[in-house]
């Protein structure tokens, strides 16, 4: 009997499809005896951040000793990285057997994020996992994700991104992104505009839902050394450690903090020292993540304005270098423009790769917006070649920094080994 190539299955479909609306995930998951109700959810929404929140707070109710399930996306190497239970990624036979039953399950079509999606659910009910931590692929409120009632609602933050399918203003996207919130639900958010919060606090009021903010009911400081105090809903907590650099993630950390507050209310208690070692062990690839040392070489999977502004903020904080050469692609329904002018002067030489993907912008067109903020750049065939280019150019004491899209992140991953070091023969 042939043996059943889920990842040729996955790959029949098209990854960059997108569908709103509950209705074809919701059908197969009735089919599949609906595994996402054999558990409970924490659902986190959000334009930047999402993921570092998801992960800091399965890390965190792991290391409290429950059993976690975590749903990310995308990947950067493997598939199986989006499906994870106490840190270890799903089996290729776990995974192999599961797309096979959904595929014989499924009576409507799905798209790559649903088939996912639903494969994440069935996993964690086979692994009986205490709590599944989600993060929200797009929007919130029609993402396949939405078809849980979370414990806590977490909503990072909210800037215009994915317009064309969210809406052209703030308050619409903090409306879709609000569609995470359930009836009287607890939401838990960092968004910081008075008109988005404004959004949230409606949606929260109309379904007798609590709301927490950061600035308000939890706070956080930043110590001299590196180290951050919280100061919680009902918990305070000195002097803690993250492993992530960029002010932005003390921000995540707090609402991890915040949300794993809100359920200790309904049976996850979480003592201080899991709360210490779960921050403390988070990693999280293509998150400011040194991929090389001798010449340090920086991965950000920042691909809008806003993440650029983080990564601005960390390289000028956390980094001592004397030049930086700069590795940028990104997808054609990115705000590259503004993303460019954050960044482009910093630069000492911009590297323009072709990404593999038909969603990403051509090199070219990238130039033109480099060329009028007066920065020198070099276009390259693709990502290998930038990776030679960068490190031709390079002293020990630059800094290479690849950034733009998590499309990029993947392919400048897949060419480093384990140890860390260029395989130029990939």
């Amino acid at each position: 009997m042939k043996k059943f190539n889920y990842l040729k299955c996955l790959d029949s479909l098209n990854i960059d499809v997108m569908r709103f609306g509950l209705e074809a995930i919701s059908e197969l998951l009735s089919r599949l005896n609906n595994p996402q109700n054999t558990y409970k959810t924490i659902l986190v929404a959000g334009t930047n951040g999402k993921g570092s929140t998801a992960t800091m707070i399965a890390s965190i109710l792991q290391n409290a000793g429950y059993r976690v399930g975590l749903y990310t996306s995308p990947h950067l190497v493997d598939v199986r990285e989006r499906i994870v239970v106490n840190g270890k990624m799903i089996s290729r036979e776990d995974i192999g057997r599961i797309i096979a039953c959904i595929k014989k399950k499924k009576n409507n079509s799905l798209t790559y994020f649903e088939f996912l999606t639903a494969a994440a659910f069935v996993y964690f009910r086979k692994k009986k996992v205490d709590v599944a931590v989600l993060e929200v692929g797009l929007g919130g409120r029609l993402d396949a994700t939405n078809v849980c009632t979370p414990l806590v609602s977490v909503i990072t933050n909210i800037s215009l991104e994915h317009t064309a399918y969210l809406g052209k203003t703030l308050e619409s996207i903090a409306g879709e992104k609000g569609g995470i919130v359930k009836q009287k639900g607890i939401c838990v958010t960092a968004a910081g505009q008075k008109r988005v919060i404004k959004v949230l606090e409606n949606i929260c009021f109309q379904r007798q839902a609590k709301i927490y903010r950061l600035g308000r009911d939890f706070e956080i400081s930043k110590r001299k050394n590196g180290s951050f105090d919280y100061c919680g809903i009902l918990l305070d907590i000195c002097k803690l450690y993250i492993a992530l650099r960029g002010n932005h993630q003390l921000a995540n950390a707090a609402l991890a903090l915040a949300a794993v507050e809100v359920i200790a209310k309904k049976g996850f208690s979480v003592d201080e020292q899991a709360i210490r070692n779960g921050l403390k062990n988070t990693k999280i690839p293509a998150r400011m993540e040194t991929i090389r040392n001798a010449p340090p070489f920086v991965l950000d999977g920042a691909h809008n304005p806003a993440g650029i502004r983080a990564l601005c903020r960390t390289l000028k904080n956390d980094y001592i270098y004397r030049r930086l050469i700069l590795i940028f692609a990104c997808l054609t329904d990115k705000n590259y423009g503004q993303m460019l002018k954050k960044i482009a002067p910093r630069a000492h030489k911009i590297i323009l790769p072709e990404l593999r993907t038909g969603r990403a912008e051509a090199p070219n067109n990238i130039k033109k917006i480099i060329d009028e903020i007066g920065c020198e750049t070099i276009i390259v065939r693709n990502v290998s070649g930038a990776i030679k280019e960068a490190f031709s150019i390079a002293s020990k004491d630059d800094l290479i920094c690849a950034t733009g899209s998590l499309y990029l992140a993947s392919e400048i991953k897949q060419k480093f080994s384990k140890t860390g070091s260029y395989d130029k023969n990939q």
